[in-house]
């Protein structure tokens, strides 16, 4: 049996150093000040989980990885937090779920082995997609997301899918799309859910397989990072390379004959393209071959940049809002017209955002950077 003592030793917690670095770039701990990586980490130490267990801030934590990476030891705060969560859990105890828990209730039907799925009819005439292809594009949660999201939010999530589908194309790849692909389980992993995780993660694999892919390429960074981490750590390898599709542009930015979009852009970088999976550069490489776009940076970018502010559709709540509104501040100040994102989520979360009261100073458009690559495809 897995300790409270086992889960610190694990996660170097034994290690801290109590300098409070981690509290110091915390975004919950900038607005809440009852938050603190520190507290939570001392509070493992000196009680084990006993008390933490019952924290409802447990669930706050973005998993973002920006103490992390502050952490003079080491410290894996963010899988910490997981392996707490993971003990909630087994004694009852969870956080809020945003949006009526209606995206953990699809996680937990993805997990039936039973599940039949019809999840093709977003790919248009014009998009061309094969059973065949050795390179599969893992579309993720977007069929849902639209269904949940487009209606109130006026944009459409799946024209993220679309736009993928089509830069692919120019590429010259048709890629194979599975009609009965299920969620990834991203946030099953950071709930603390891993039992379900790793149910989820093995009806994936199988049927990914079955489609004898070489390549996966997907447009969501949290779905890259859980085929291309996260089950091989924790199931075991799966053979398929696995791209974010920024990386495959970059590589192949000979191929593509890009025309010009007039654009002053500044750029979110994901926690999970940029510092889970240190991928930083491709993105900007590909905005800045396009004739006509003008890069400029926010204040914290790169390694320092900050999350979109809630994740795992879990705690969306005051001080959430607080840190949306001031990452699109920054954007906003850094003179840019639009801000590009590059996870469904962090667009997702900027646009609720917005759609509040007192919204001058955070109004700027929001685009997918699959979305600006396609309208810069030459027909």
């Amino acid at each position: 049996m897995t300790t409270a003592s086992d889960k610190l030793k694990k996660n170097r917690a034994f290690f801290c150093l109590e300098c409070g670095k981690c509290t110091a770039v915390c975004p919950i701990s900038r607005y809440n000040k009852s938050y603190s990586p520190r507290r939570m980490v001392g509070e493992g130490l000196f009680y084990g989980a006993r008390e933490l267990v019952k924290d409802r801030l447990l669930w706050s934590c973005l998993t973002c990885q920006l103490c992390s990476q502050r952490c003079p030891v080491d410290v894996r705060y963010s899988e910490y937090m997981r392996d707490i969560r993971a003990e909630a859990i087994h004694q009852g105890e969870t956080g809020n779920p945003s949006h009526g828990g209606v995206l953990h209730y699809i996680m937990e039907i993805a997990g039936s082995p039973k599940l039949k799925q019809s999840r093709t009819g977003w790919i248009d005439g014009g998009l061309k997609v094969s059973k065949k292809s050795d390179v599969l594009y893992f579309t993720g949660c977007l069929p849902y997301y639209e269904d949940f999201f487009a209606k109130d939010f006026s944009f459409s999530p799946l024209d993220i899918a679309r736009d993928t589908v089509r830069i692919l194309n120019r590429l010259g790849i048709e890629p194979n799309v599975m009609e009965n692909e299920r969620c990834c389980g991203h946030d099953l992993y950071w709930l603390g859910r891993l039992t379900e995780f790793d149910e989820l993660g093995k009806l994936n694999m199988a049927a990914i397989e079955k489609t004898g892919a070489a390549t996966i390429v997907t447009a969501c960074p949290e779905c890259a990072v859980t085929l291309k981490n996260l089950y091989p750590e924790r199931l075991g390898a799966g053979g398929c390379e696995v791209k974010h599709i920024s990386e495959l542009v970059a590589e192949n930015l000979d191929s593509l004959e890009l025309g010009g979009v007039e654009a002053e852009v500044t750029y979110q970088d994901p926690c999970r393209l940029g510092r889970y999976m240190g991928v930083y550069d491709e993105p900007r490489q590909v905005m800045a071959s396009i004739p006509g776009v003008t890069i400029k940076e926010m204040a914290r970018n790169r390694r320092g940049a900050v999350c979109c502010g809630t994740t795992n559709w879990m705690n969306c709540d005051a001080t959430s809002k607080q840190i949306q509104r001031g990452r699109l501040a920054e954007a906003k100040a850094s003179g840019a017209t639009k801000l590009v994102t590059a996870c469904p989520k962090c667009r997702i979360h900027f646009r609720c955002a917005q759609c509040g009261e007192d919204t001058e100073d955070i109004d700027i458009e929001l685009i997918d950077f699959v979305n600006l690559v396609a309208s810069a495809i030459q027909d």
